[in-house]
């Protein structure tokens, strides 16, 4: 089966290292169900609370101190009193041991938040492993790999990232506007006033600002996704596009695609250039009022200098955790879009959890029975109707027929990938949901055309068939399945590390390395689904061997469409449209003039 690649986009970031992302649906429960998985650690966030509030209130204090300095060299000059330079030195001291203790609580802080984030996202990533291998084969079927992938990967990631720094900026930007504002009124409530018209024009420009650039963003991101969509297509097709001669148009077309991505681009990025200019503009705005109101209270005898000096540093720290509310927000809508598709999945319905049964496999010999079979993947669309099949142990079925014909559904039931709709499929006797899946799936080996290989050694690759095979049985499955003597030949032999695709081999050893896999769980009953198409004839001759050998005593079914390597199968199906129009072996289909027969002489034809 081919499955279409799904590109991540990445993400194009928006003022205070925004992320565009869709909304979350439903806000508040999201929210609460994404902080149960912060309860576990309630501890943790107190002890994060209150180093955060520690450093911050280090940190507010500094101003003042430095404003009683000032205060302190002002009074000095303009009474002729001469330094304290004792008083000056003190207040530098506390000011030092003030900055050291505030950095240590804020790397307290990061570090504590560091392990929440990472516990909290080890637990939901183990969640979703748990959730994907319990989930029934219909779900992978409705759902694409990419955005699986997704969800498992940069869905997580976002939250990670969102969780880590938004609730950090929350807590600090919190306590900062808070001690500033205390602070501030403490020193002069008069000047706080003055400060807080300020504070509402700040808020309103960010809102203004954030709010029509995020529009530009998610242009720039859809825009960015068709780029992406369109290079990974024309490098993936490269050599189809070269032949047909069509470099010029798909040149042109990305072109047109650039050219729209710079618009939106520069859009977005011109209308959230605006935001820190206008903050500053509206910063200076401020230190203009505190600096007249402030010399005139100074004048006036109504605050000291110190004061003044004091307001001024209060008014820049207090714009910085403003400036970040839009980056905030934006983080936590990321984390709670992103918890929102992953609950959605942990949500989906499992499969029913099977105990198994103690006697379930005593007596089994590997009689498959399809007793009036009806089974569709849609209830409404059966893709088979009414099978009726009695396959004795130790015979070799055939199965073909055109594309949709229904094969591989056969074979997903047999592996109770499916439970039938109606009717009964019988394992010598007994309805196959007698047995857990485990125990069923036990009984068969499966070899198909598309291979599927891990990451790691040849040996551990063939070992995957059977828990606990030894070296020797390793060795004598690869001979079996003809994959011995190229093993050899490889540098490092058995212990040749395959790459993630597997790429360092060639299709075809690929293909071998899964039949031994296949010979070495010794199963009951075998499926192989086109096992030799990928090989060259040689090849194939020799695994045809190994597959006769290996089908002695055993019940087969074989998948294929070359019909010249089934002619030895004890009985041949036939399907068309979810049924069985013909069965036997291959010389009585070919006497019987049907469907195979035509379709045998037609491939005959073609060979010769």
């Amino acid at each position: 089966m081919t499955e279409k690649k799904h590109t991540n986009q990445g993400h194009s970031r928006g003022p205070g290292g925004m992320v565009p992302v869709e909304k979350p649906k439903e806000f508040k429960r999201t929210l609460r169900r994404l902080a149960g998985y912060l309860r576990p650690h309630t501890k943790m966030l107190i002890f994060v609370a209150v180093a955060s509030l520690l450093g911050t209130l280090f940190n507010v204090i500094s101003p003042w101190l430095l404003g009683l300095a000032t205060t302190s060299l002002f009074t000095s000059f303009t009474n002729g009193t001469g330094v304290q330079f004792a008083y000056i030195g003190e207040l530098l001291l506390l000011l030092v041991g003030l900055y050291i203790v505030a950095s240590l609580f804020m790397f307290l802080q990061q570090y504590l938040m560091a392990t929440i984030s990472q516990q909290t996202i080890a637990s939901l990533r183990k969640k979703v492993n748990e959730k994907l291998s319990r989930l029934p084969l219909q779900y992978f079927d409705r759902h694409s790999h990419g955005d699986l992938l997704s969800r498992a990967v940069n869905d997580i990631d976002n939250i990670n990232t969102s969780m880590q720094q938004a609730l950090t900026q929350i807590i600090t930007s919190a306590f900062t506007i808070v001690g500033i504002i205390i602070m501030m009124l403490t020193i002069s409530p008069l000047l706080t006033l003055v400060v807080c018209i300020t504070i509402p024009l700040s808020a309103l420009v960010i809102k203004l600002i954030a709010g029509r650039s995020q529009r530009y963003f998610k242009g720039q991101q859809t825009e960015l996704g068709t780029v992406n969509g369109h290079i990974e297509e024309m490098f993936g097709g490269h050599q189809v596009v070269k032949a047909y001669g069509h470099e010029n148009e798909a040149i042109q077309r990305f072109d047109e695609m650039n050219e729209k991505l710079y618009t939106a681009g520069w859009k977005a990025q011109f209308i959230s250039g605006i935001m820190m200019p206008m903050m500053t503009f509206i910063g200076n705005i401020g230190y203009v009022l505190v600096s007249i109101a402030g010399g005139i209270l100074v004048i006036t005898g109504g605050l000291q200098i110190g004061g003044v000096q004091a307001f001024i540093q209060y008014t820049q720290q207090i714009t910085h955790p403003m400036a970040q509310a839009a980056g905030i927000a934006n983080m936590i809508q990321t984390a709670l879009a992103s918890a929102e598709r992953i609950f959605t999945l942990l949500d989906e319905e499992e499969e029913v959890r099977e105990t198994p049964k103690a006697d379930a496999m005593e007596g089994l010999k590997g009689r498959i029975t399809f007793d009036d079979v009806t089974f569709g993947y849609d209830a409404e669309h059966p893709v088979i109707r009414g099978v009726d099949l009695d396959v004795q142990p130790g015979h070799t079925i055939a199965v073909v027929g055109p594309t949709g014909a229904g094969k591989t559904t056969l074979i997903n039931l047999l592996m109770r990938f499916y439970d039938v709709d109606d009717g009964h499929l019988l394992l010598d006797g007994k309805d196959v949901r007698e047995l857990s899946r485990e125990q069923l799936r036990s009984c068969f080996a499966m070899v198909l055309q598309d291979t599927w290989l891990f990451k790691g050694t040849i040996r551990e690759n063939i070992a995957y068939g059977r828990e606990g095979a030894t070296e020797d049985d390793i060795v004598q499955a690869a001979k079996h399945a003809y994959a011995d003597d190229f093993i050899r030949t490889l540098p490092d032999g058995y212990d040749t590390v395959l790459g993630e695709d597997a790429s360092n081999i060639s299709q075809g050893q690929r293909q071998l390395l899964t039949i031994a896999r296949a010979i070495l769980s010794n199963p009951m009953i075998l499926i192989l689904d086109e096992a030799t198409s990928n090989v060259d004839t040689r090849t194939e001759m020799n695994i045809q061997k190994a597959m006769k050998d290996m089908m002695v005593g055993r019940t087969s079914f074989v998948i294929a469409h070359r019909l010249s390597t089934i002619r030895d199968a004890d009985r041949i199906l036939v399907m068309d449209k979810g049924n069985i129009i013909e069965q036997g072996s291959h010389d009585e289909l070919l006497a019987l003039g049907g469907f195979y027969a035509d379709l045998y002489h037609s491939q005959f034809a073609e060979v010769g």
